[in-house]
């Protein structure tokens, strides 16, 4: 059976994903890319790009079965956002 429990402290995790995303993987990105979902194996520097997070998680995994999987979306710093959007008044 496979082991996909996480193997590194929150910190960590996010650490090595954003290290890979911006030093390997957004060089390679273009605009066409913009707003899609990056899930990166933090163990081994795989990735894969999709529109839908869970498709291109399911893609990374069928590849790497035991991946330690990091989302990211291109264009922004987080996968998600939680809480109020404030928008300015123009």
């Amino acid at each position: 059976m496979l082991d996909t429990r996480p193997r590194y402290s929150k910190e960590e995790f996010a650490q090595r994903g954003d290290e890979i995303y911006e030093r390997h993987i957004r060089p390679h990105l273009g605009v066409e890319q913009e707003g899609q979902f990056v899930a990166i194996d933090i163990d081994t520097s795989a990735y894969e790009v999709d529109g839908d997070e869970m498709t291109a998680s399911d893609r990374l995994r069928s590849r790497y079965p035991e991946a330690q999987v990091w989302l990211r979306r291109v264009g922004s710093r987080y996968a998600r956002r939680f809480g109020p959007r404030y928008r300015s008044e123009a």
